[in-house]
């Protein structure tokens, strides 16, 4: 059993910067791997971000080149920074973690055995 907990979430002005954290617990982080996806109000879950146990990232189209997700084993945390952020980012933002998926598409296409519960970005313009 893993345990998830995302922090770091809040309110940041367009264009602005937030990096939001994910703490792992119940099973070495080195042994699955983790991403981030988020829902806005009224819209589908969006897989953003995966990265795998040797630190492998993979990116969501649409956040390629402003979000960069990273993690630290030995912390069992993980990150996502946020760049150049605007309205259309703001979401409830979730950690995953799955001990076979490793691209978030895969994560996508074929789900993930661990969520957590979220935290709030809003980006105002």
């Amino acid at each position: 059993q893993v345990q998830l907990a995302e922090s770091g979430g809040g309110s940041v002005q367009s264009g602005g910067s937030l990096r939001i954290s994910c703490a792992a617990s119940g099973y070495a982080k080195s042994f699955y791997c983790m991403g981030w996806f988020r829902q806005a109000p009224g819209k589908e879950r969006e897989g953003l971000a995966a990265i795998d146990g040797d630190g492998t990232p993979t990116y969501a189209e649409s956040v390629k080149g402003r979000f960069t997700i990273s993690q630290d084993n030995a912390k069992n945390t993980l990150y996502l920074q946020m760049n150049n952020l605007k309205p259309e980012d703001t979401a409830m933002y979730y950690c995953a973690a799955d001990f076979r998926q490793c691209t978030i598409t895969n994560m996508e296409n074929n789900g993930v055995d661990y969520w957590g519960k979220g935290t709030l970005v809003t980006i105002s313009s």
